[in-house]
């Protein structure tokens, strides 16, 4: 094949994993303003009910039925194989971002709220520590993210390595920082995000108890995924770090 010719498909490539994450991150970001109270959002989880609520029962259980079997089962090596048959290897990470990013914005999409509220929280500090704790759950998840390697997790490298003609290395086992304590700190601040709330409404609570259960059924796949990977070393990880509740002081390695 020309050389040009092949120039251009990889800067091709390049640009699909570009436009991916900047989907996948306007997914995530959305998905994460939803959740909160601010008065910029024109929509959010607290906008009123508009339709009855075992129609929004149905509507929300289908939505996160629909993101959890995208992003659980497009996690899964056997379909990671497939999938590749059909499309460069080096994008696909950068395809299971973009459809990531699209369920999410599904998801804020068409969400029906439910009223009624289970708490609410008007008095200070109280107030303004639990935004902080809200805040403080997103940026947890994503500096996880970085701790580990971002790029990697959102299909960057892949499509920049493969730009530049090099090779993917393999994917090391990694214990630093945040993941000395906690073995999944990327699904943990993301519960912290979804339940620490001043305000919670019985349509944020449905949301919270749907995306609680769908992430330890991901965690579930995931850990056997990770055990089949890297063997007793993630085995002996498992004995001494918590998969969400921390172990500040668990065996040493």
């Amino acid at each position: 094949m020309d050389s040009k010719l092949l120039m251009f498909q990889r800067w091709m490539i390049f640009l699909y994993g570009v436009f991916s994450y900047m989907i996948g991150l306007a997914g995530q970001l959305w998905f994460i303003l939803y959740l909160g109270e601010w008065e910029f959002m024109e929509r959010t989880v607290y906008s009123p009910q508009t339709v009855s609520v075992w129609t929004a029962v149905i509507i929300n259980s289908g939505l996160v039925l629909l993101f959890g079997l995208q992003h659980t089962v497009m996690a899964r090596q056997w379909f990671k194989d497939h999938l590749i048959r059909y499309i460069p290897q080096s994008v696909e990470r950068s395809t299971y971002v973009l459809l990531s990013g699209m369920a999410l914005i599904v998801v804020v999409l068409f969400w029906q709220p439910i009223d009624g509220t289970v708490w609410k929280v008007n008095a200070e500090p109280w107030h303004t520590l639990l935004i902080v704790g809200y805040l403080l759950g997103w940026l947890f998840s994503v500096v996880a993210s970085f701790v580990i390697n971002h790029f990697e997790l959102f299909g960057l490298q892949q499509v920049y390595f493969n730009l530049k003609k090099r090779e993917m290395p393999d994917i090391a086992f990694q214990e630093k920082l945040f993941y000395t304590f906690v073995r999944h700190p990327i699904q943990l601040g993301v519960l912290i995000g979804i339940w620490i709330t001043p305000t919670m409404t019985y349509g944020h609570l449905f949301f919270s108890v749907l995306f609680t259960i769908y992430i330890l059924i991901g965690l579930y796949y995931e850990e056997i995924d990770m055990q089949e990977h890297f063997g007793l070393l993630y085995r002996d990880y498992k004995k001494r770090v918590g998969m969400l509740f921390p172990k500040f002081f668990g065996h040493k390695k």
